[in-house]
């Protein structure tokens, strides 16, 4: 998905669909996990918010976005793909100052000229129990990436080109937590993206593939 005319003119169809309903569970399935002990777990009185940003930019005649890789830990999100972001602090007016501070603190982003167009369905995470807002944005430029080493690994540009190859999905058989489960993945720069984040890309690209009423893109 090459520039067609200007980034401005991306970022305004996407604001445009951004204004129709959200495809919300429609389209997390189908790049959801079969496992059965997501069905059983549900959001209960410890569960936290939290807060991703997918900021796209022009470079080079395309539209890219970065995604992280976290480093290895001991805990449920060890050595995935993910977007930046974090949980929501009693410091943030609302979660989207949350996806801004993690991904300053995260990929040292500057926010000056970062805009917000809107978000996607928020999401819940069973592994961690949390609840988490994709908010996307935009940069009429390629920013400067200064990644946190303790949080993140590895940064990848992703083009929007890339992300929506449908030869990159497959699924994968992973053992979590004691529980085979199948997961569909993006597989992109030898790594594979799966789980929530791959849930998130699916209704990303649900909805900028959009038509409004009169079938127009």
């Amino acid at each position: 998905m090459a520039l067609a005319g200007s980034f401005s003119a991306f970022t305004d169809q996407l604001i445009n669909n951004l204004t129709y309903p959200l495809p919300g569970e429609s389209a997390h399935k189908i790049m959801q996990a079969s496992s059965k002990l997501r069905l059983s777990f549900k959001p209960n009185n410890r569960t936290r918010k939290s807060a991703v940003l997918i900021l796209f930019y022009p470079h080079q005649g395309e539209i890219y976005f970065p995604l992280i890789l976290r480093p290895a830990y001991d805990g449920v999100h060890s050595g995935q793909v993910a977007f930046p972001g974090g949980r929501y602090e009693l410091t943030d007016e609302n979660l989207i100052r949350t996806a801004l501070r993690e991904a300053q603190e995260e990929i040292g982003l500057r926010l000056t000229d970062v805009r917000i167009l809107g978000c996607l369905t928020e999401l819940f995470i069973p592994p961690s129990n949390f609840y988490v807002l994709p908010v996307i944005a935009t940069m009429p430029y390629r920013p400067d990436f200064y990644p946190d080493a303790r949080e993140v690994e590895d940064i990848f540009e992703i083009t929007l080109d890339e992300i929506s190859d449908a030869s990159i999905i497959g699924s994968s058989t992973l053992l979590i937590r004691g529980e085979q489960v199948v997961a569909p993945h993006y597989e992109v720069n030898g790594y594979k993206i799966w789980g929530a984040t791959a849930m998130m890309i699916s209704e990303l690209l649900t909805v900028i593939n959009a038509t409004d009423a009169t079938g127009n893109s």
